[in-house]
């Protein structure tokens, strides 16, 4: 079993945007009540990390938005925009969410974990410098490749964005830049309505944006597709230090908020594949936090999955979450021609050998 660990802590469920609000603090409370019953059986590592200081949140965010929500500290409801609200704990939940993954970050290249898994809420990937969005307040996973960046003298690291959702917050923070490259693979059209395949980067960053627009109706075998087609020889040429998951459960067939069919086999396969090339390419380094995802058999199914191959063993739970070996078979062999496919491989052919 890999030295996997996993970030959490009952502040995330104090984080309540509201009664009938779909980011539910329910999602993490029916993760964790697994997990207990998981920890004592399997040794995951349970690392402690506190709330990320100001100085951290300046990696990504304006002085003047951290303190926008600084000041809903303690206060019952507050509305940061459209859809994304605060109550007494949020700030303090969405600091530690931040902590959790630049501690992630820290432990792997301490070599003291193999990989990890933050779950956490609120999610990060729609949050933008200036602003919350989409449930968002602070972007975890952009803030921990700043973290590796600026902090380690990571000089590159590949964020793959799997949430049904375009993450718009983490596209835009490294837009300018070849030290992250930043592959979304989402739903489209559907909120938040940016990620188009010609959002390719700007200046030094021009090809280092790989966005994969899909239609509805795309599951497991699609999405296989994908990782063997794109995002393997993507990888591979890139040659990443470092590999962090924006991972969003959203794109579950049972999941309402979108129109995708994944399976729990597409969650890991997807998993199974970044471990390999995590282990081929970065010394194992990858790590994973989570996203999206509202239904919550189907976000089980998704995240112990995920924890599965993470870990490199099947996890005893009462719900399928591990990917048997003539699947992952028929899984890899998935290269079928698939006309979203041939239009990412179109214009990003001029920066990668595709």
């Amino acid at each position: 079993m890999n030295k996997t660990a996993i970030f959490k802590d009952a502040l995330f469920a104090a984080h309540e945007p509201g009664f009938d609000h779909t980011d539910s603090p329910l999602r993490i409370t029916s993760l964790y009540s697994v997990l207990d019953m998981l920890s004592s059986q399997y040794g995951f590592i349970e690392p402690g990390f506190s709330m990320a200081g100001r100085e951290t949140l300046l990696l990504n965010h304006s002085a003047s938005y951290i303190d926008t929500v600084a000041a809903t500290a303690e206060k019952m409801f507050c509305v940061l925009e459209a859809d994304t609200f605060t109550s007494k704990k949020s700030y303090e939940a969405a600091c530690l969410g931040v902590g959790a993954l630049t501690t992630g970050v820290d432990l792997l290249f301490k070599n003291e974990i193999d990989n990890g898994f933050a779950l956490t809420r609120p999610p990060g990937h729609h949050a933008e410098k200036e602003g919350a969005m989409g449930y968002c307040i602070f972007n975890n996973i952009a803030l921990a490749a700043g973290h590796a960046i600026e902090r380690l003298g990571i000089e590159k690291v590949l964020i793959v964005d799997w949430d049904v959702h375009h993450g718009n917050g983490i596209q835009n923070s490294f837009y300018d830049t070849d030290k992250v490259l930043f592959v979304s693979i989402h739903q489209s059209p559907l909120y938040p309505g940016s990620g188009g395949l010609h959002e390719m980067g700007i200046g030094r960053g021009e090809g280092y944006t790989i966005n994969i627009p899909l239609p509805g109706g795309q599951g497991d075998e699609e999405y296989a597709n994908i990782f063997n087609s794109l995002i393997e020889p993507l990888a591979c040429q890139y040659q990443p230090e470092l590999i962090l998951v924006s991972a969003g459960f959203d794109g579950h067939y049972a999941d309402g908020i979108s129109s995708m069919r994944l399976g729990f086999q597409g969650f890991a396969y997807m998993t199974r594949v970044l471990v390999q090339l995590a282990n081929a390419l970065c010394g194992g380094k990858i790590l994973v936090a989570m996203e999206g995802g509202y239904n919550i058999s189907g976000l089980k199914e998704g995240v112990f999955a995920v924890l599965s191959e993470l870990a490199g063993i099947r996890l005893d739970t009462p719900f399928p979450s591990f990917l048997d070996e003539e699947t992952a078979v028929r899984l890899k062999n998935e290269q079928s021609p698939h006309p979203a496919i041939e239009r990412v491989r179109d214009v990003a052919k001029k920066y990668w050998n595709m």
